[in-house]
C-alpha cells in the first residue's frame, strides 16, 4: 500500500516536472505555461487519483511562482501574479476534482458492467446478441447449454441457424421488429438444438442501441420450456379423460335407450313382417342416435387438426343434451338464451371441453331445483381494438367461491371437490381462452339469498395467426 502510494505521487511529481521542461524549453508554450500545468495535473488526477492531483497543483504553483514567473526563485511578486497563482491554484483544485469524480464514474462503470457481464454468463438462461444483419456476437454458457454450440462455433454466424426450416420467414420478420425500435416480449416458438433436436422456448428480444440512439444489434434471452409444454400438455390429456370418465355414466345412459329400442323394434319386425321395413326405419334412427352421441363423445378427447367455424349455440346444446340426466336427477331447469347465427374460427373440440368444464361445474354447485342460466349472444371485445366476437355467460345459484378461493380458481390441481375433482378443469378452461386469443372472467357471491357463480366467457370470430399457431 505504501509502495503504491509513493508510486503515485512520485509519478505526480514527473508529471510536473515533465511540465515544466515543456514550458521552460518551448518558446512557444512559455506564454502558456499556465495551460502545460493543468494538463499536468488533470492526467495526475485522472490516473492517480485525487490526492497525487492536488500535489501536482500545488508543485505547479510553485514552479510557475519560483520558475516561470520573472523574476524567478523570488518570493514578492506584483497583484497580478498573485491573482494569476490563486486562478491557477482554484483552477488546480477544480479541475483535479472533476477528474477525480470522472474516474470514479469510469470505475463504478466499469464494475457495474463487469458485474452484468458475470451475471449474463453466470445465467441459466441462454442470452445472445446480434448485430442489425442478424450475425451473432456474443454468446453465454446458458446459450451453450441450451443450444449446444459453443461460443467458438456459433459466433459470426447468422441466428437463422437455430430456427427451424421450415419457418423462414420467421428470423426476417423478428428483425425487422427490432429494427422499428420494438421489442418482443414472451414469444414462444421452436429453436433447433445442434444435434437437430427441436426445443420449445420463450424468447424476449429487445433492440440494442448506441449513445446516438442508432440501432446496432439485438440481444436475446431464451428460456427452455419444453419440459413445461410436455407436462401441460400430459395435464390436458388427463382432464380430457377425467371428462370424458365423468360422462361415462351419462352416455351409458343415453345409449342403452335407444339401444333398448332397437332390440324391441327388431323384435316387433321378425314377429310381423307387414310393418316390417316400418320397424326397421325405426331402428336405423336409433341407430343413427348412438352414432351421434358417440360421435359428441369423441369430440372431448379428440381435436382436428386445424381450427374451422363452430356453431356455438348447437355445441352447447350438445353438451346440455350429455348432462341430462344430470340436470334431470337434481331437478334443475336450464333457462338459455341465444342469439342465432354465431359462429366462430376455433377448436370444436376444445370449445367442448371449455363449456362442459364450466357446465359440470355449474350443476355440481347448483341445489336441486334450481335455475341454470346459459346466454350466448354478439358482442365486442372493447378493451382490445372493439373485436367483435361471442360472449357466453354460465351462471349457477349455487354457494358461491369463498374469497380465499377466489385468486386460486384457474391454478392447476386447485380444486374444492375433495374427492371427485382433478383440479385442472378451469385451469384447462382458462388454458382454452387464452389459445384462441379470447378472455375469461367471472363474479361469485356468498351472501345468502344472493348467493351464485357467473363465468363470463370471450371469444373473437377469428383466431389470430399466434393463437393458431400456438
Amino acid at each position: 500500500m505504501l509502495r503504491h502510494s509513493l508510486f503515485r505521487y512520485t509519478a505526480a511529481v514527473a508529471a510536473t516536472m515533465l511540465a515544466w521542461m515543456i514550458a521552460s524549453t518551448s518558446p512557444a508554450l512559455h506564454d502558456r505555461s499556465f495551460v502545460v500545468f493543468i494538463a499536468a495535473v488533470v492526467v495526475s488526477a485522472r490516473f492517480l487519483g485525487f490526492g497525487p492531483g492536488l500535489f501536482a497543483t500545488l508543485l505547479s504553483v510553485a514552479f510557475i511562482d519560483y520558475v516561470v514567473l520573472e523574476p524567478h526563485f523570488q518570493i514578492s511578486r506584483s497583484r497580478i501574479d498573485v491573482e494569476q497563482l490563486a486562478v491557477f491554484l482554484a483552477v488546480g483544485s477544480l479541475a483535479a476534482g472533476i477528474a477525480r469524480q470522472k474516474s470514479k464514474a469510469d470505475v463504478r462503470a466499469d464494475e457495474a458492467q463487469r458485474r452484468m457481464a458475470a451475471i449474463v454468463e453466470s445465467s441459466q438462461d441462454a442470452i445472445l446478441s446480434k448485430d442489425t444483419h442478424g450475425i451473432i456476437t456474443s454468446w453465454n454458457q446458458g446459450a451453450e447449454r441450451l443450444y449446444g454450440y459453443t461460443a467458438d462455433e456459433i459466433i459470426g454466424k447468422h441466428v437463422s441457424i437455430l430456427a427451424p426450416p421450415e419457418h423462414p420467414d420467421e428470423i426476417p420478420r423478428i428483425m425487422g421488429t427490432l429494427l422499428r425500435g420494438e421489442s418482443i416480449r414472451h414469444y414462444m416458438t421452436e429453436r433447433v438444438r445442434k444435434d437437430g433436436t427441436r426445443l420449445t422456448v420463450y424468447l424476449s428480444i429487445s433492440p440494442l442501441m448506441n449513445r446516438k440512439g442508432e440501432i446496432v444489434g439485438a440481444s436475446a434471452i431464451a428460456q427452455d420450456v419444453t419440459a413445461q409444454r410436455r407436462a401441460e400438455e400430459a395435464m390436458r390429456k388427463t382432464e380430457k379423460l377425467a371428462t370424458a370418465g365423468r360422462l361415462a355414466a351419462a352416455i351409458a345412459h343415453e345409449i342403452n335407450n335407444p339401444l333398448e329400442a332397437i332390440a324391441n323394434l327388431l323384435y316387433l319386425a321378425r314377429r310381423d313382417k307387414v310393418k316390417c321395413d316400418e320397424y326397421l326405419q325405426m331402428a336405423e334412427k336409433e341407430v343413427s342416435r348412438v352414432a351421434s352421441i358417440a360421435q359428441q363423445t369423441l369430440g372431448f378427447v379428440r381435436d382436428p387438426s386445424s381450427a374451422s367455424k363452430v356453431e356455438v349455440g348447437p355445441l352447447i346444446d350438445e353438451v346440455l343434451n350429455l348432462y341430462k340426466k344430470k340436470l334431470s336427477s337434481k331437478h334443475i331447469q336450464v333457462d338459455k338464451t341465444v342469439q342465432p347465427g354465431l359462429g366462430i374460427i376455433a377448436f370444436s373440440g376444445e370449445l367442448r371441453q371449455l363449456f362442459s368444464n364450466l357446465i359440470s361445474n355449474a350443476i355440481d354447485a347448483s341445489p336441486d331445483q334450481s335455475k341454470l342460466h346459459i346466454r350466448i349472444e354478439r358482442s365486442r371485445e372493447w378493451s382490445n381494438n372493439n373485436r367483435p366476437g361471442v360472449r357466453v355467460m354460465v351462471a349457477d345459484a349455487g354457494m358461491g367461491i369463498p374469497r380465499e378461493n377466489v385468486n386460486h380458481i384457474f391454478e392447476p390441481f386447485f380444486t374444492t371437490k375433495k374427492d371427485s375433482g382433478t383440479g385442472l378443469g378451469l385451469w384447462l378452461s382458462f388454458s382454452i381462452v387464452q389459445k384462441h386469443g379470447g378472455s375469461i372472467r367471472f363474479r361469485s357471491s356468498t351472501t345468502p339469498g344472493k348467493s351464485g357463480t357467473v363465468f363470463n366467457v370471450f371469444l373473437p370470430e377469428q383466431m389470430s395467426p399466434r393463437d393458431a399457431a400456438a
